[in-house]
């Protein structure tokens, strides 16, 4: 027999089918609008559904002999309910109860709020103000009215089990994660009282099944030394293994951290930061041409990966130098210093080169994130930072796209690992091709 699933769980399911689909189906940004929506119905389900449990005083499918104080009658599925809103109607499943000797009315659903932006308050007040239980009546009592409001315990319900969780996933061993690559990056967010914009720093990675994951995320006053340093060693200690590659950006304290703890890992400099940088140090009117040959560089090798590759791009990056140097010397300074961890990616299979050279993909979700607070000004406080940023992370990683993982190159990867780290791993499947050298 099938389980029945209820409609809180089937509107996770939607939300994790949106990050499913493929960069050509649907853009990020439109992606994340209706996640806002979406997210928007599964907390109102889930409000309304919190107020049937503490009417019949029990969760769903417990038994009435088994819980205290319990209350006649029992659930008998739902009936569709559509609620217009500023982004368009959308459809609720409001529950429904039979064998009840008093009768159940919503509190949430009261008079009105058809022709209420209810749905837009709730998350803007949930997720914006840090899903505080003040804050979400609050917004409540002005969308629908002072009689429409939900109870203290219904909020409750649904902050707590958001605010779970967020504190589950910060407490999480991280033994079980496999990681061949990490990808680190921050963003700046104002959320303290009378302080300037402040880094929120964040950790992805892909697995050993080609498989991406949110590691983790947590404040910091800068991005220097010791900030990244306590971040990393935060993960090691839950458990987390040195990865075979660090993907970052050229941030001096996000570098010397990594040279601490992930001593063992090579490094990989984000090539488009890099490109950036040499940009900056060029006129308007040649930055097409400059842009153009300088992802020349690193486009379009077919030498084999390891030192054939790197040695291939060494040679375009000094033909690179020889034209523009007497033009932007500072510009081909930039682009040879460091030279070495701008092509670390070619020592790994060719199939991940366009993935792992860069970690400019968080930085998109990022950017969104940024775009949702920007009319905030500054959020309220720490937590509510937090929670917006991962909440926003959370969903959106759930759709991100790994590396595929065909048996060359899990011997390739496999290879480098044993090379760095003397560990003894599990060989590849018997008649597989090796990546030639």
């Amino acid at each position: 027999m099938t389980p029945r699933v209820s409609p809180t769980e089937q509107l996770r399911a939607e939300i994790d089918d949106l990050f499913g689909e493929s960069d050509r189906e649907r853009q990020l940004g439109d992606t994340l609008e209706e996640v806002a929506r979406l997210g928007a119905r599964l907390l109102l389900q889930t409000a309304l559904e919190a107020e049937v449990t503490e009417f019949l005083c029990r969760n769903r499918y417990e038994r009435r002999r088994l819980a205290k104080q319990a209350r006649a009658g029992s659930r008998n599925g739902y009936g569709e309910l559509t609620v217009k809103t500023t982004a368009g109607p959308v459809t609720l499943k409001r529950p429904k109860l039979r064998g009840t000797t008093d009768q159940f009315a919503s509190r949430l659903l009261g008079k009105g709020v058809t022709r209420t932006n209810a749905l837009e308050s709730l998350v803007i007040a949930g997720f914006v103000r840090g899903l505080s239980v003040r804050d979400v009546e609050a917004a409540l009592a002005e969308a629908l009215g002072p009689g429409a409001t939900v109870s203290k315990s219904t909020v409750s319900r649904v902050c707590q089990a958001i605010k779970e969780e967020f504190d589950a996933f910060k407490r999480r061993s991280l033994a079980d994660v496999e990681l061949e690559y990490l990808f680190l990056d921050g963003s700046h967010f104002k959320y303290h009282e009378a302080a300037k914009a402040e880094p929120v720093l964040v950790a992805w990675g892909i697995t050993t099944t080609g498989k991406p994951v949110l590691l983790h995320l947590a404040p910091g006053s800068s991005e220097s030394t010791d900030a990244w340093q306590a971040f990393l060693e935060e993960m090691v200690s839950r458990g987390l293994r040195p990865p075979l590659l660090v993907v970052s950006d050229g941030a001096p304290g996000l570098i010397s951290a990594c040279e601490l703890v992930l001593a063992t890992s090579l490094r990989q400099r984000c090539l488009i930061h890099r490109a950036r940088n040499i940009l900056a140090r060029v006129p308007k009117h040649a930055q097409g041409e400059v842009k153009v040959e300088y992802w020349a560089i690193f486009d379009g090798i077919e030498a084999a990966p390891g030192t054939a590759a790197v040695a291939e791009a060494r040679r375009r990056a000094k033909r690179f130098s020889t034209k523009w140097r007497p033009l932007f010397p500072s510009a081909v300074e930039c682009l040879e210093d460091d030279f070495d961890h701008l092509v670390t990616y070619l020592l790994f299979p060719a199939e991940h080169w366009k993935r792992i050279r860069h970690s400019n993909f968080i930085e998109r979700t990022f950017g969104e994130t940024r775009r949702r607070v920007k009319v905030i000004g500054r959020l309220p406080g720490e937590q509510s930072c937090l929670s917006l940023v991962w909440a926003v992370l959370d969903r959106a990683s759930r759709g991100w796209r790994g590396v595929e993982m065909t048996p060359s190159v899990v011997r390739r990867l496999q290879n480098l690992r044993r090379e760095m780290f003397a560990e003894v791993v599990t060989e590849a499947p018997e008649g597989s091709e090796e990546v030639a050298a």
